[in-house]
C-alpha cells in the first residue's frame, strides 16, 4: 500500500513538473506574441500616418492639375495661332 502511495506521489510530482514546464513554455510564447503584436501595431500606426500624408499630397497634386488644365484651355495652341496670324495678315492687307 505504501509503495502504491509513494508511486502515486512520484507520478503526481512528475506530472506537476511537466505541467510547470508546459506552463512556462506557453507563457514565454504568449509573451513573444504580445511583443510582436506591439511591434506590428507601431508599424501599422506609422503606415497609417504615411498614408494620411500621401492622401493630402495627392489632393494637392489633383488641385494643381485642375489649375493647369484650366490654364491650358485659355491658351492658344500653335496651329490655332498660325491660323489666327494668317487671318490678321489678310485683314491688314484689305485695309
Amino acid at each position: 500500500m505504501k509503495n502504491k502511495k509513494q508511486k502515486n506521489r512520484i507520478n503526481d510530482n512528475q506530472e506537476l513538473r511537466r505541467l510547470g514546464v508546459l506552463i512556462e513554455h506557453v507563457d514565454s510564447n504568449v509573451g513573444l506574441i504580445a511583443e510582436q503584436h506591439g511591434d506590428i501595431k507601431k508599424t501599422l500606426n506609422m503606415h497609417t500616418e504615411m498614408i494620411g500624408k500621401l492622401v493630402v499630397d495627392i489632393e494637392i497634386v489633383k488641385s494643381d492639375i485642375e489649375f493647369i488644365k484650366h490654364s491650358f484651355k485659355k491658351k492658344v495652341d500653335i496651329d490655332e495661332f498660325a491660323a489666327l496670324e494668317r487671318r490678321v495678315l489678310i485683314l491688314e492687307k484689305r485695309r
